[in-house]
Parts: C-alpha cells; sequence; structure tokens
C-alpha cells in the first residue's frame, strides 16, 4: 500500500512540475536584515537539532527574519532560540500541503529553504507549490523543484551538520566548520529544576556521568545484565552515575540502578537536556542525545548500530568521541568486556583531565 500511495505522490508531484516549470539560472539574491527566509525541516527531534547550526550562522551573517515550517515532533527543539524569529507547526496531510502558499502571503517571504538531507515527498510538495521566487535546496533527485541548488556531499564521509552547511553557500556566505556547534535552549525555570535535582545527587560535584538507557528502538538496548556490570565497572572511580530514561524504560532503569540515579526525564524534553549539559561524560546508544551533548562538548561514548548504510554515524560535532560498533540489526551481541575495555580509557583521560585542572 506505502509503494503505490508513493508511487501516486511522485506521478502527481512530476505533474505539477511540469505545469510549474521552475525558472533556472537567476543570480543569487542578496539578502538582508529586511529579508525574510522560511526554512523547512520536518520529523524527529534529532534532525531538527543538526540544523540549528546553519539557523545560528543564517541569524549572524544575514540578520534576516528566520521563520521554520517544523513538526509536531520537533517544534519545540526551536523554542526559545535567540537565531529563530517564529516557528509554524505544520498541519501535516492535504490540508497543510496546499494552505503553504497562505503562509508565504502572510508571512511575505522571499526565500524558502528545504532543511532535508535526503529527499521529502511531502516537503518536495511544499516547495514546488510554494508561490516564491527563490528556492534553495541540496542538488538530489528532486533538485527540478529548486531555483537553486548547491552540491550535496558525500553522505558516507561528511558529518551531517557539514552537509547542511554548504546551503550557506546560496545565502552568499561561508561558515568555518571548526567554529560551529549545535544550538538548545531549555527554558530557565526547568533548568533550575535540572540543577537542583543534580544537586542531590551529586552534592560533592564529582566527576559526574550520564547513562543514557533509552534510544527509541529496542533494537538499540544494550541488556539490563551488561549495564548492571557497567555500573559495578564505574563504581571503582571517584565518580557520580546518572541514568536517563523514558516512562516506558522506567521499569528496566530500576532493575539496572536505584531510584535516586534516575533522572525524572517524565518532566519533558527541557528539564532532560538541561541534566544532559551538566555532565562531565555521556554514554548512549541515541544520536539525539548526541547532539545535545556537543552543545556543551561534552565527552561522549556510544554503543552503535551501523546496520545497512554507508552513511557517516550522526556523532557530536567538534567534540571528543569514542563508540563501539556493530553492523548487526540489534546491540544485543556487543560484549560488555568490548564496551568496558575502551570506554574506561576514555573515562580515565577525561577524569585525569578534570582531576588536574
Amino acid at each position: 500500500m506505502k509503494k503505490i500511495e508513493f508511487f501516486v505522490k511522485n506521478i502527481f508531484l512530476n505533474l505539477l512540475i511540469f505545469f510549474n516549470p521552475i525558472k533556472k539560472g537567476k543570480a543569487l539574491p542578496e539578502f538582508s536584515s529586511n529579508s525574510t527566509i522560511l526554512f523547512i525541516r520536518l520529523n524527529r527531534i534529532g534532525d531538527a537539532l543538526v540544523t540549528t547550526p546553519l539557523l545560528h550562522e543564517v541569524k549572524a551573517k544575514i540578520g534576516c527574519r528566520v521563520i521554520i515550517l517544523a513538526d509536531k515532533k520537533n517544534h519545540f527543539i526551536f523554542r526559545n532560540n535567540p537565531s529563530i524569529d517564529e516557528v509554524i507547526i505544520f498541519d501535516k496531510g492535504i490540508r497543510g500541503i496546499f494552505g503553504i502558499n497562505k503562509i508565504f502571503d502572510e508571512k511575505n517571504i522571499d526565500a524558502v529553504v528545504d532543511l532535508h538531507d535526503d529527499v521529502s515527498t511531502t516537503v518536495s510538495f511544499l516547495v514546488a507549490l510554494a508561490k516564491v521566487k527563490y528556492k534553495f535546496g541540496l542538488l538530489r533527485s528532486n533538485s527540478s523543484i529548486f531555483t537553486h541548488t548547491v552540491k550535496r556531499l558525500n553522505s558516507s564521509e561528511n558529518h551531517i551538520i557539514l552537509r547542511l552547511l554548504k546551503l550557506s553557500e546560496l545565502l552568499k556566505f561561508k561558515v568555518n566548520p571548526a567554529e560551529v556547534s549545535v544550538r538548545y535552549y531549555p527554558s530557565e525555570e526547568l533548568k533550575n529544576q535540572a540543577l537542583e535535582w543534580i544537586s542531590k545527587i551529586n552534592p560533592d560535584k564529582k566527576f559526574l556521568v550520564g547513562i543514557n538507557l533509552s534510544a527509541g528502538s529496542k533494537a538499540r538496548f544494550w541488556g539490563v545484565e551488561k549495564f548492571r556490570m557497567l555500573l559495578n565497572s564505574l563504581n571503582n572511580y571517584e565518580i557520580n552515575v546518572i541514568l536517563f530514561c523514558t516512562d516506558e524504560d522506567l521499569p528496566i532503569a530500576r532493575q539496572i540502578g536505584t531510584d535516586e540515579q534516575i533522572y525524572p526525564f517524565t518532566k519533558g524534553f527541557d528539564i532532560f537536556t538541561a541534566a544532559i549539559m551538566q555532565l562531565d561524560l555521556l554514554i548512549t546508544p541515541d544520536t539525539s542525545v548526541v547532539q545535545i551533548a556537543s552543545i556543551n562538548k561534552i565527552p561522549l561514548f556510544g554503543i552503535y548500530v551501523k546496520y545497512k548504510t554507508n552513511d557517516m554515524l550522526w556523532t557530536p560535532l567538534n567534540t571528543d568521541f569514542d563508540c563501539v560498533l556493530t553492523e548487526d540489526p540489534t546491540v544485543e551481541n556487543i560484549s560488555f568486556e568490548e564496551v568496558n575495555n575502551k570506554l574506561i580509557p576514555f573515562l580515565e583521560t577525561h577524569l585525569n583531565a578534570k582531576t588536574n585542572t
């Protein structure tokens, strides 16, 4: 059924492009503080986080009005971000797609930028239907819907953030990759709540290690017994440990550590990320949390699956990182010894560095 739906959508999209051909060959415009640019980034939390370095650079270099068309699943990532002037939540479905020009008319949009690294059929419709002079995106199979494209870097050799930063060339400015970072701004109220909770579990301000147990997929859960063994190994060091998990995984977390060690993720994403940003080191199988850790350059150790893909891992950018990697569909065959033997030297390096400062 999904294949038929995909086939029908593509036929309709091709007809739309045929009857509304894009005018190519226009010179790139000079955007200014008087310009308004709408960026589209739907789907998940991690997808939103990796776009924030580019959005920050756009605001810093051009000073234009920045509007985001986001998803119900990720719109809060852009909240409180000083580089973003407005966030619009996309109403999925036919109504949302065909209502795109109402947004463009009301907001007086000068250009639309597709922030998707891969082709999205929904976004292709939005861009194709949009009555706007400039339409920017990466060079891919749907390039006929854009007025201007820029080469998409090889996904097996280039970080996802660097691939998206290529779009800056269409906006006529350059970015130093060594200076960029992910941006996220938890509310001050929840940030203070996180700090209060951390002060209770870590009153002596020891080196603080976070272990994320949840990764959005059972295939990436390492196992109760192996996490218990890991905690026992970490107990040999003068550190404190926090366990992070979703509501669904709370019973599992209680099999691994004590209630005092389990962070209250139930209070929402802001309070969760506020705590992540206070760590000295993070251990995780989840790529979204990786991007959060990179905000404060927190050393990160991953337990990762790389199954049937040649794409580069979603590692933290400009942040110290190591991992154990499997090409199996799940992490269940990664042994405790394999993780412990690689993690402990990584931990000791950063623990010693903090102790000696």
